[in-house]
């Protein structure tokens, strides 16, 4: 960060990947002035409260999308705030998923968060067997459901062994743990596995996705669409929105306004984008996805349910 702001001297920083970087790079972008934009995270350290000047965001927060898990569970798939578990990852990542989740259990009436398993798994390892089993050596009601906050290699090492040992669950994830390389290393284990994402199916019919994917075949023609790239396109046309505003060379102070001075704007994802003065989150929208078959399509809740009913979700 400090070499990109101070020897190269960019005018804005945009699409900063994880939750640890985040941490680091907050303060370096508040202290040097300089615009932190489209970071690939849901962290709260992003979203403070008024908002930092210099750090804004296009995605859903993790907490909006553990929240989206919980409401889902309960409002439409009929569970109970004691059917539910956590399995994250030790860090401000894992905690910042976890923290909203448990606060959406708690408006649904959890009394206590003690009673709710948590397993945790150490970054950077795939060591999750200690996770695993202080999730199924709890003597309560059975888990119906594990809210997942991690990277693809030890969640799909944790679902594996989960299916092993016969929890009878539906396992989450939120969208930073990468959809298709989940999908790709579970294989048939991916049954049923649910993800949320904070940009529309890139292959569906919504005007971005198709914008997307005209414009990665027009650049690119050797790479796979992904949730994540779609995601990347987002932010960068909305960094386009905002330099196109400016009626003068841009520079980090008139940038940074010209973000928080547009009215909503629609870029074709099915829901208006927002930016003020005082939001600094252009969406808080979240679409649920499932592997069948091991592709990754749509989710409705309800379509969780029936099949639940039916026998049939894995």
């Amino acid at each position: 960060m400090r070499e990109l702001i101070d020897e190269h001297q960019v005018l804005a920083v945009i699409g900063n990947v994880g939750t640890p970087t985040a941490v680091a790079a907050v303060p370096i972008a508040n202290a040097k002035k300089t615009l932190l934009f489209g970071a690939f995270t849901g962290a709260g350290v992003l979203r403070r409260t008024p908002p930092d000047r210099y750090v804004i965001n296009y995605r859903a927060s993790y907490a909006e999308e553990t929240e989206a898990m919980v409401n889902g569970l309960i409002n439409e798939v009929g569970m109970n705030v004691e059917d539910v578990a956590f399995f994250t990852q030790r860090d401000a990542y894992g905690d910042a998923g976890y923290v909203g989740g448990i606060a959406a259990l708690k408006r649904h009436g959890l009394a206590n968060e003690r009673t709710v398993p948590h397993g945790r798994y150490e970054r950077n390892t795939d060591a999750v067997e200690n996770g695993l089993a202080d999730i199924i050596g709890r003597p309560t009601r059975p888990v119906r459901a594990v809210i997942m906050v991690g990277a693809y290699g030890p969640c799909a090492e944790f679902i594996r062994l989960a299916r092993q040992c016969d929890l009878d669950a539906i396992f989450l994830n939120v969208s930073f743990v990468g959809s298709l390389p989940l999908a790709q290393e579970l294989g048939d284990d991916g049954e049923g596995v649910v993800i949320t994402q904070v940009v529309p199916h890139f292959e569906s019919d919504a005007p971005v996705a198709i914008a997307y994917q005209e414009a990665l075949s027009a650049s690119d023609t050797k790479t796979a669409p992904s949730f994540v790239a779609l995601e990347g396109y987002v932010a960068g046309r909305i960094l386009i929105k905002a330099l196109q505003s400016l009626s003068e060379i841009p520079t980090r102070e008139t940038v940074v306004t010209a973000f928080k001075g547009m009215s909503p704007f629609d870029l074709g994802l099915g829901s208006k984008l927002y930016l003020s003065q005082e939001s600094h989150q252009a969406s808080h929208h979240v679409w649920p996805t499932i592997i069948r078959g091991g592709k990754v399509i749509p989710l409705e809740w309800s379509e969780l349910r029936q099949a639940i009913e039916r026998g049939t979700w894995i």
